[in-house]
């Protein structure tokens, strides 16, 4: 009897311990499920962010991770429809209580039924039921009870992308899987979900950001290859065009001292003024450079003057009409009546239309090479130059790249359109937009180009500016003045020439003499201590780079020396870039003369000091 009162005992134990073996089995599936759809969920994000590498397709992989989120939660959870809202541009700074700010995007559903139809229901306040579809729109108030309420919705954010939007789940139904109930799991899935797309969301960002970084190194280093395919050509073409003119100077030197120079053979006459051409040939390859390299350090120097502007253009026609009349073509140039002053740098002014008018010669074989020069109309305050040509034009193509540095128009039935060093439209269109202008181009294969230049003209400016260019002049003359009557200079014809380059200082010395000065010449700052000992001297002409010692230092050594005080100097250096000059001036010079010499600006400023 004790056995049998003893079995209920037993069995009320075995049926406890299968229960509880039971709920553990309970739980093992419900966690293996849950497993189960983040392994399902992470493998598809992973194939999502393989997209991503591809250039141009992050949106699509934004939005491909998006609808992946909410179909593979519908799928976990089997019975539920699952959403993702995102915020809309909310115009105003404080938002409404009534006002939408975020819209379904992204609906699961299943194989029968299409995206677009699916819906989801939630309960708002107060047992309020809200159907959502896609593209429904969600106000303010509605989000915070779907975020107050448990199991509803969820906010998308981290600290790298910020809040990006919301999860939205139905209201719970039954809601089980496999016949598990999983219903307490639900929140924790979803909070996990959640949290991948974010991640997912982040690195798609990251990738994004990369291949951006990664297109700009590319775009730099392509630049870096065209800025070496642009400094090769031009130090091609600059070697081509020094070579040119180096191999006449050499050339027809070498006759001259094999034959024998006899200033009254009418040849020699010819090889001297091929040798000057050539010299001249090669400054203005160096003057092109130059400016470039100043206009690019904003160090080109605009003396604003008030100009003449018939009798410039027709000084400028002047030049060009010889190379003109070489090669046959006709010269024409138009002003209006209305046409007078114009406020601008003269130098610069007639660089620019000598730089077009001389490419319109070169590029044209017959016809016609025209400058026209004309008020803008119904602007009156801006002056319109025009060079034409009858010549072979320019394609679109080429227009496009015309005044890049270093670039040329190539012609294979054109030699002549090879020569150049691609830098002076270069420098034209930079010194037509310092004047505040700019250009314009249009040309015709095979029937002739128009290069349009336009320059600001205001009677306002150019009272100001002639006021002010009067009032410095004044004062620059004022100084000069100045400064040369403190000397007393020693009346003699003696000239102290300091330069160590022999070319050079056979040149000057040679050329002085002519003039009938006497001319010592040494070559160190020691050999200008000596002579300044041995005898007096009216002028120094100052090189600035000496092998001892520093030209400007010995400037300043003069000006504190009462004994050389008084002596006049000029400088004559090859330095020549912005505010050399004034440089020169600070020293203590008295006058300033670049390398190559101009000769008779030379024999200009030594009479001056003379006199």
């Amino acid at each position: 009897m004790q056995q049998y009162s003893s079995l209920p005992e037993q069995n009320s134990q075995l049926n406890a311990h299968s229960s509880t073996v039971l709920t553990t089995i309970e739980q093992l599936r419900v966690e293996l499920w849950f497993e189960r759809s983040l392994n399902q969920l992470q493998s598809r994000l992973n194939n999502c962010l393989s997209l991503a590498f591809i250039e141009d397709k992050q949106e699509v992989v934004t939005a491909e991770i998006f609808q992946t989120v909410v179909t593979e939660l519908e799928i976990a959870i089997n019975s539920s429809i699952i959403a993702i809202a995102l915020p809309e541009k909310v115009p105003n700074a404080i938002v409404e209580p009534q006002q939408s700010v975020c819209k379904i995007c992204y609906i699961s559903g299943d194989s029968t039924t299409p995206i677009q139809s699916s819906a989801l229901t939630v309960t708002l306040n107060k047992g309020q039921k809200r159907k959502l579809t896609l593209n429904s729109e969600i106000h303010i108030s509605e989000l915070q009870q779907l975020e107050q309420q448990p199991q509803t919705a969820w906010c998308l954010s981290n600290d790298i992308l910020g809040a990006v939007g919301w999860l939205i789940i139905c209201e719970k139904s039954s809601i089980n899987s496999s016949s598990l109930n999983v219903t307490e799991q639900i929140p924790k899935l979803m909070v996990k979900a959640a949290q991948m797309c974010m991640v997912a969301l982040t690195q798609v960002k990251q990738i994004e950001s990369l291949q951006q970084q990664a297109q700009q190194l590319n775009n730099g280093n392509q630049e870096l290859q065209r800025t070496n395919q642009l400094k090769n050509q031009f130090l091609a073409n600059t070697s081509h065009e020094i070579r040119t003119p180096l191999s006449s100077i050499i050339g027809f030197t070498h006759l001259l001292l094999a034959q024998g120079y006899d200033p009254n053979r009418q040849r020699h006459h010819e090889y001297l003024n091929i040798i000057q051409s050539s010299g001249k040939h090669l400054l203005a390859l160096i003057n092109d450079i130059l400016d470039l390299s100043k206009i690019e350090a904003n160090q080109l120097e605009v003396n604003w003057e008030k100009i003449d502007l018939p009798q410039l253009c027709r000084n400028v026609l002047a030049l060009v009409k010889e190379k003109a009349a070489n090669k046959g073509l006709q010269m024409r140039l138009e002003i209006d009546d209305n046409v007078t002053n114009i406020v601008a740098d003269p130098l610069r002014l007639k660089q620019i239309l000598l730089n077009l008018l001389f490419n319109a010669v070169k590029f044209t074989k017959s016809g016609t090479v025209g400058l026209e020069v004309k008020l803008l109309q119904d602007k009156n305050e801006f002056m319109r130059f025009t060079v034409w040509d009858t010549g072979i034009g320019i394609s679109e193509q080429n227009q496009s790249e015309l005044f890049q540095p270093y670039f040329q128009v190539f012609n294979d039935n054109d030699a002549l359109s090879q020569e150049g060093t691609g830098l002076g439209l270069t420098v034209t269109r930079k010194l037509v937009e310092i004047h505040g202008g700019w250009v314009e181009v249009k040309s015709v294969v095979g029937k002739g180009s128009y290069f349009t230049i336009v320059l600001p003209l205001t009677q306002n400016q150019v009272a100001e500016l002639t006021d002010t260019v009067e009032e410095s002049q004044l004062q620059q003359t004022s100084c000069t003045n100045r400064k040369i009557a403190t000397y007393t200079p020693e009346k003699s014809s003696n000239i102290l020439l300091v330069e160590d380059d022999i070319p050079n200082a056979q040149l000057i010395q040679t050329f002085l003499e002519r003039l009938e000065y006497q001319v010592t010449w040494v070559k160190t700052a020691v050999q200008m201590w000596d002579a300044l000992k041995q005898q007096h001297y009216f002028l120094i002409l100052m090189d600035i780079i000496l092998p001892d010692d520093n030209g400007l230092a010995l400037v300043k050594q003069l000006r504190e020396n009462p004994q050389y005080s008084h002596i006049p100097i000029v400088a004559q250096t090859a330095m020549a870039m912005k505010g050399d000059r004034d440089i020169c001036l600070a020293a203590g010079v008295n006058d300033y003369i670049s390398k190559p010499i101009d000769l008779p600006l030379l024999e200009k400023i030594v009479k001056t000091i003379v006199d």
